[in-house]
């Protein structure tokens, strides 16, 4: 369909159209998602779908719609600075918009997200397209798209003390990999991510300092072999500060907060020179 159908979808409050099977709706909905013009991709499909899903329009259809996210996000991957990202990366929104209704109104067997979030993890940890803003195309934003996921999955009732572990370990792996220094907000939206795992209270702070330490061993440049340490490291040097910014200034502090800071603290006195008594360094 042209994109003025879905100009008029939009222009009527996003009610669902009756003159076509819900069926054929989603589909092209979804394939909108891949599409290269942010007009149709940010301005259309997305829209549409995520206010579908926050509706009840898919609530009978939620276990499929969320599997067909998922598939989305093995389409083209392993691929590097071409537009499949853009199926994959809003792919991953589109599936964080059904946990996040599941998580209003449990609508979804517990194994069922369990294997939507297996399947985030394992596109996140091998997406290879970190792209922010694609000029001419619009945002990609594939690490800060998953990591939105993955805040709304550490909401899930479905997941409990191990699971949300996982999803630190799996923040941490990703911020760890090789590649270049995300430069368009991703770290903020990965400490988002840690910080809604922390807020469940369920992870004891003997599970976060080792994964602190972890990600301060990755982020000081001075053990680093790399030709350029700043550009290996600047990932988790940047996630260490924008936790401790999230947890120093943001809102609704878990109660892990005041000792998790202290640990922050050091670690970023370890690993950031200029943090580091004069003569130290």
């Amino acid at each position: 369909m042209s994109g003025s159908y879905w100009e008029q979808v939009m222009a009527d409050d996003l009610a669902v159209p009756t003159d076509r099977p819900l069926a054929d709706l989603t589909a092209e909905l979804t394939r909108m998602l891949g599409d290269a013009d942010p007009s149709r991709r940010d301005g259309l499909a997305l829209p549409t779908l995520g206010a579908w899903v926050a509706r009840g329009v898919y609530d009978d259809l939620l276990p499929g719609l969320g599997d067909g996210m998922a598939a989305g996000l093995l389409v083209g991957l392993g691929e590097e600075g071409t537009d499949s990202v853009f199926r994959r990366s809003f792919s991953a929104l589109v599936l964080g918009a059904c946990i996040q209704r599941d998580n209003r109104r449990p609508l979804v067997l517990a194994g069922k997200v369990l294997e939507w979030g297996d399947r985030l993890a394992t596109w996140l940890l091998r997406e290879q397209d970190t792209r922010g803003f694609v000029p001419g195309k619009g945002w990609a934003h594939a690490m800060s798209h998953g990591a939105d996921a993955i805040a709304t999955l550490a909401r899930s009732p479905h997941l409990s003390a191990p699971e949300l572990t996982v999803l630190l370990d799996v923040v941490a792996d990703r911020v760890l990999a090789p590649g270049p220094v995300w430069t368009h907000g991703e770290h903020d939206r990965m400490a988002r991510a840690v910080v809604a795992v922390l807020r469940r209270e369920l992870v004891p702070v003997g599970v976060l300092e080792p994964w602190v330490n972890r990600l301060a061993a990755g982020a000081d440049p001075e053990r680093s072999e790399a030709d350029d340490p700043y550009t290996a490291t600047g990932n988790a040097q940047a996630l260490l500060r924008s936790l401790y910014l999230l947890l120093a200034l943001g809102p609704r502090h878990p109660a892990t907060r005041s000792d998790l800071l202290l640990v922050l603290v050091e670690a970023l006195r370890r690993t950031n020179g200029v943090l580091a008594p004069v003569g130290a360094h």
